[in-house]
C-alpha cells in the first residue's frame, strides 16, 4: 500500500467506495465520475503505478476480474458492448498512479466518441519501419508476415 495513493486508501477501507467485486486480489468499485451508466473500476488491492510496474499475477488477476464483471455489466444493464481502458502515465490521460482498469459499458445511444477515428490508413513505409523497430527491441527479426 502507499500512504498518499487514493486507491490504495480505497482498498484498505479509509476511503468510501460502492464496491461491486472484491476478492484476496482485486477490489472492483464505481467510479465517482462515470462516462456511462455502470461505469466502474477494477484495480489490484497491491500497489502498482501503472502497467508497466504492476507484476503479471497481478495483471492476470486483474484482467479477469474485469472480464467477468464486463460482461455481467453487459448483461444486467442492457449494454450494447463494454470498453476496458487503461491509462499508463499522464501523457495517456493517468490521473491517478494505481494501476487500474476501467470497465465502461457501452449504450447505442451514448455520446461517447473515441479519441480517434480509423480513416484510410497511415504511412505504410512509416508503420513498418517502426513495426521493425518494435520487434527488434523485443528481440523478434521480423515484424512482417
Amino acid at each position: 500500500m502507499s500512504e498518499s495513493c487514493l486507491f490504495c486508501a480505497i482498498v484498505a477501507g479509509d476511503v468510501p467506495s460502492a464496491r461491486v467485486a472484491e476478492d484476496e486480489t482485486t477490489y472492483a468499485f464505481m467510479d465517482i465520475n462515470p462516462a456511462t451508466t455502470g461505469h466502474l473500476l477494477v484495480v489490484p488491492k497491491r500497489h502498482s503505478t501503472d502497467l508497466l510496474e504492476i507484476g503479471p499475477d497481478d495483471l492476470t488477476a486483474v484482467t479477469l476480474a474485469a472480464q467477468r464483471i464486463a460482461g455481467v455489466a453487459k448483461a444486467e444493464l442492457g449494454a450494447d458492448g463494454v470498453n476496458l481502458l487503461n491509462c499508463c502515465g499522464a501523457a495517456a490521460w493517468q490521473t491517478v498512479f494505481h494501476f487500474h482498469l476501467h470497465v465502461i459499458p457501452r449504450y447505442a445511444s451514448d455520446t461517447l466518441t473515441p479519441p480517434w477515428l480509423p480513416d484510410q490508413g497511415g504511412d505504410a513505409d512509416a508503420i513498418r519501419a517502426t513495426g521493425a523497430r518494435l520487434a527488434a527491441a523485443v528481440g523478434w527479426s521480423s515484424s512482417e508476415r
